[in-house]
Parts: C-alpha cells; structure tokens; sequence
C-alpha cells in the first residue's frame, strides 16, 4: 500500500541577484521529481548538500508548497490538505533543536503530546512507554539540559513518535553522534518501523543508509539520479559505470553523482 506519492514535483525559489539591475533568479531546489513510498517501510532520500533533500521533506511535511507537480501523503494533497496532514505525521531534525532544555524529557513529550489534543491520562502514559522505548526511562525527570548529544536524539525520536504518526520524517538523525549512539538509535528507528512507523529519512552517511533503507532515492540538483533498493542502485551505478568496481552502495552512490555531475 502506498503511503507517500510524489509526481513530477517541483520546487522554485527565487533568489535576489547583486548589481545595478538586481533581477531574481529563481533557482530549482526540486525538479521533475517523482518516486512512491511503501506503507510500513524505511525510505532513504540521499544525495550531496544543496541535492534538495530537505527541501523535498518539507514540502512533504507542508512547510513548503511545490512550485508545481503533486504530492501526497496518507492520501492527503500536501497543498490542500495540510491540517489534516500535519496531525498524521512528525518530523524530527538532527542536531539539538525542537526540545526545551529546561523541562524534563517526561515534561517535554507531555508539552509536545498536548499539541495534538491527546487526553491528559493517555499522553501520562504515552510518554512514559516512549520513554522506555528510547531507553530513558530512568532519566525521566531529568533536565534536557544535561543530557549528552545521544541522549537528546533519543528523546527527539521519542518527541516524534508521540501523536503515534503515520510517517515520521528525520532529516540527518544520527548527525554529529558517537557510533555507540548512532547503533542505538538505529535500533530505536527499526523499532519504530516493526511498529508500523513509516519513516521518511535523509542522511549522509551511506552505511547507515544501506543498513536501514527498504528503497531509496538518489538526487542531484533537485532531480533523480537513481531508485530502488539498495541492490537496485548498485546496479544502477554499475550500468553507469561497467569498468569500475562498485561493489558497496557507497560505491555505487559516488559513480552516480558524479556521472550526474558530468551531464549538469
């Protein structure tokens, strides 16, 4: 069952020019940009800084409008249905924004969980199984403040979860953490996924990418270079490239943009 539909998406922004005659330029952050989202899976979004990742997901989480083309998620048009889409999804950032550092994690999901209207007794309870899942049960009212970089993602995650979303939207979760964290968050997320969590996901680090990725896109310059599972771009960067040895999605994964880089 499809969750999410992308269909020939586009997203412009235009940009103030220097000069005497400072005309906008309007640059293409999302191009002609289709690909499909399975109910219940992990979906990788890769591709270099400036690709338009980010700009993709928050389109798809209805903090930007496409330019032009169509998206979908649960069904719901992004561009008309955003009140009804928001309440269905969530989305969490690397790095230590979206949580209050002076409230305790407990007090920060109760925050959070109240925005989407969930009854006292039920959000009491909701955050405390969260917090168990994330595996900081015994930090539960301790200040965010004192929490390590793990520790605060592990409570982003929890944050994310807490109005039980169809999709849950991470853009570079495991950015800046020590590799103990990053394999505990991984197992949060795989969780989350047996869970029934569909989970859109942006990351830099193909590893990560190839461990947890049922399908996934490769963009450049706002446009697809390549999709599929893991052993489908593989391939895909062996068909670019039948001489090299591509033998790791990492591989395959630098044949294709730099082939893509070529042909800009």
């Amino acid at each position: 069952m499809v969750m999410i539909t992308v269909d020939r998406l586009q997203r412009d922004f235009r940009q103030q020019s220097h000069g005497w005659h400072r005309r906008p330029t309007v640059v293409h952050a999302v191009r002609d940009l289709s690909f499909q989202v399975q109910t219940g899976e992990i979906f990788g979004l890769l591709g270099q800084n400036g690709a338009g990742k980010t700009t993709t997901i928050k389109t798809l989480t209805t903090l930007l409008l496409p330019t032009a083309g169509r998206a979908t998620v649960a069904g719901l048009d992004v561009a008309q249905d955003f009140k009804a889409i928001r309440r269905q999804i969530n989305f969490i950032f690397g790095g230590e924004l979206g949580l209050y550092r002076r409230l305790s994690a407990r007090d920060n999901l109760i925050y959070f969980g109240s925005l989407y209207k969930l009854p006292p007794a039920v959000l009491a309870q909701r955050a405390d199984t969260l917090l168990a899942q994330v595996g900081l049960s015994a930090e539960a009212d301790h200040l965010v403040e004192t929490f390590s970089k793990g520790m605060t993602q592990k409570l982003q995650i929890a944050r994310g979860l807490v109005n039980t979303p169809k999709v849950l939207f991470m853009d570079e979760p495991t950015i800046g953490l020590d590799a103990i964290s990053v394999q505990n968050l991984h197992q949060i997320i795989l969780q989350a996924k047996k869970n029934g969590t569909t989970i859109v996901l942006t990351t830099h680090y193909l590893h990560e990418a190839e461990l947890l990725c049922d399908h996934l896109i490769v963009i450049d310059h706002g446009q697809k270079v390549a999709s599929g599972t893991v052993a489908d771009v593989i391939a895909q960067g062996r068909k670019m490239a039948p001489k090299a040895h591509i033998a790791s999605l990492e591989d395959a994964y630098i044949t294709l943009i730099e082939g893509s880089t070529s042909h800009a």
